[in-house]
């Protein structure tokens, strides 16, 4: 087509619409918003002269530039002022119905040639164009809320879509200096698609009191780096529309962990709807506003007894993680018992601890005398009867169920009474390792993340047989170490790799489809959900064996058809493709070493 887009209008200036129509007059571009009524529209021009005054206090525009932009916004009321717009962007509430009117309506007021484009975050594309006489030039532009900050546009054509329109509208969205990513039309498109599995998740989780609100929102957030956790997100965005794009997704996808968890549509009924009603998952100051207060709910452990004194710790294995969790017990002034298969591997694991309190001491975190007393504080031992002395015993070992049973068999014997055993493992039954001593009771998981010096998360895991005191117990050493935790129940995958794998998993299901390709995914949920890193840029750095091994402990455990490990998975796992260890993954890292 290659024409200029400089007319753009907006249907619907509620915060969507109005955002929209803030990004393009600030781009230079003539907008016209329309809305039903002129009180609506005073409502819409209020969302856009508050936050163009946020962004002068904050120093992101002048009063200049503001003033500018404000004039190239005007209101009106009928659709037919858009008659001579080249583009209109839609954003009314997610109703096909309403929007296929709409759409019905501009397709006889604008040009032959005007690009019509929804802004639908799960509706189908195909269907609001069907309501045209030109589905070729109907296209999903699916902007992220709030539209002025977030880069994301999901340009989104369907099987008619002309591809000049594609071109177009994606040059478009480039030139509103945003990151667009092309796809097929499906629900959820990318971000939506692979974020709301993950959140319907998470509220399953708290629905079953596997986990409280405050210890799945860390988790996420310290576990895997994400700026929020998912019931906090939730009720940022709303459970009412969060459940609305479930409801569309599964009923496009017929999958069951797209099927909206029943806690949502109660707590919808009861008004609950997130910040914008005072009251979500979390109680807020007011309605709109981001303060969280003190409801009563937080997540405490009145079923605790009182924590055991630990003065001396063990630590049975030589591995990354074994020697990390020596340093934070050493660090923190505990006398650390390190439990080695030979003196030889005992010898090399604490010079593997020397190593990082040297390269600490190098970079200014500890002094030279701090790291000398921490390695004095350690001390190897080869039998497991060097342990007796230790009030806590932390095994980490390999993730091998029968090794980490023959290690828990051989604690029982040497252990003291009232010495609290723990293991590390990610995925496998705490209990197991519990069944194979003659005190269930005095054992738990205690999964610390890696790297263990840096990372503040530490899953504490219940058993059916865990005792009050020992759970306590080890809630109160992490916090002593400087440790966040987050306490759940004894399942696979505990709170983090139970939530997110399957979304990975999710997002090769997606690959595998031919749906959309590696990077746009990844760029669709770096740019539009915030997230640290894109899922295949996070599966080659965990492994591609790892991943798996863990998807099919997870569907070994939930016989959840939608945790089958993807097929591509397997794949690329058997032909030794595993990620950045082997130099091919889901990328091909050989090039750039080179």
């Amino acid at each position: 087509m290659g024409r200029e887009i400089t007319k753009v209008g907006v249907v619907g200036l509620g915060t969507m619409g109005s955002g929209i129509a803030e990004v393009l007059a600030r781009s230079g571009l003539e907008v016209t918003g329309v809305e039903v009524n002129e009180e609506c529209a005073a409502r819409g021009r209020g969302h856009i002269e508050g936050s163009t005054e946020r962004a002068v206090r904050k120093g992101k525009l002048d009063e200049g530039e503001r003033d500018a932009l404000l004039r190239r916004i005007r209101y009106v009321t009928s659709l037919h002022e858009l008659a001579d717009a080249d583009l209109v962007v839609e954003a009314i509430p997610e109703s096909l119905e309403l929007k296929a009117e709409v759409f019905a309506q501009l397709d006889k007021i604008t040009g032959p040639e005007t690009v019509l484009a929804s802004n639908t975050s799960a509706l189908s594309i195909t269907e609001i164009g069907v309501h045209t006489t030109r589905p070729g030039k109907v296209v999903g532009m699916h902007f992220f809320n709030p539209a002025p900050v977030l880069r994301l546009i999901e340009v989104v054509r369907t099987v008619v879509t002309e591809p000049e329109v594609v071109t177009e509208v994606t040059a478009f969205a480039e030139r509103l200096g945003k990151t667009p990513v092309v796809i097929g039309d499906r629900a959820g498109f990318i971000a939506n698609a692979l974020l709301f599995g993950y959140l319907n998740h998470a509220v399953r989780m708290y629905e079953q009191h596997y986990a409280g609100r405050e210890d799945l929102d860390a988790a996420m957030r310290l576990g895997c780096g994400y700026p929020m956790g998912p019931l906090a997100l939730l009720d940022l965005i709303g459970l009412d529309t969060a459940y609305e794009i479930l409801d569309t997704m599964y009923h496009q996808s017929r999958d069951r962990l797209h099927s909206p968890a029943p806690l949502l549509k109660q707590m919808i009924t009861a008004g609950l709807l997130g910040r914008k009603s005072g009251r979500g998952f979390y109680t807020y100051e007011a309605p709109d506003s981001p303060v969280i207060t003190a409801d009563g709910q937080a997540t405490e452990s009145a079923s605790e007894g009182e924590a055991r004194p630990v003065a001396t710790v063990g630590v049975v294995g030589t591995g990354t993680m074994a020697t990390g969790i020596v340093e934070v017990f050493a660090r923190r002034g505990y006398p650390v018992l390190l439990r080695a298969r030979s003196a030889e591997k005992a010898a090399a694991a604490v010079a593997k601890v020397g190593k990082s309190l040297d390269k600490a001491v190098s970079k200014g975190r500890m002094s030279g005398e701090d790291a000398e007393a921490t390695l004095n504080r350690i001390t190897p031992v080869v039998e497991f009867a060097g342990l007796t002395e230790a009030d806590l015993v932390i095994e980490a070992v390999a993730e091998d169920l029968a090794v980490k049973r023959a290690v828990f068999a051989a604690l029982d014997e040497v252990a003291k009474p009232g010495a609290v055993l723990a293991t590390t493992t990610s995925s496998l039954p705490v209990i197991e390792c519990a069944a194979a001593t003659t005190r269930p009771g005095a054992v738990l998981g205690l999964h610390f993340f890696n790297p263990a010096p840096v990372m503040k998360l530490v899953e504490v895991v219940s058993t059916i047989a865990t005792e009050p005191e020992v759970l306590a117990t080890g809630r109160a050493v992490c916090a002593a170490v400087g440790k966040h935790p987050v306490r759940c129940g004894d399942r696979a995958g505990f709170i983090v790799n139970a939530l997110l794998f399957p979304y990975l998993n999710d997002a090769v299901k997606m690959l595998e489809a031919h749906y959309a390709r590696a990077e746009d995914i990844d760029t669709a949920m770096k740019v539009g959900c915030g997230l640290p890193m894109g899922p295949f840029e996070l599966l080659d750095v965990v492994g591609l064996d790892v991943s798996l091994a863990i998807q099919r402990t997870l569907y070994d455990e939930f016989r959840e058809a939608g945790f089958a490990p993807a097929p591509l998975l397997e794949h690329l796992v058997t032909a030794g493709r595993l990620g950045r260890k082997t130099g091919k993954g889901f990328r091909d890292y050989t090039q750039r070493a080179s």
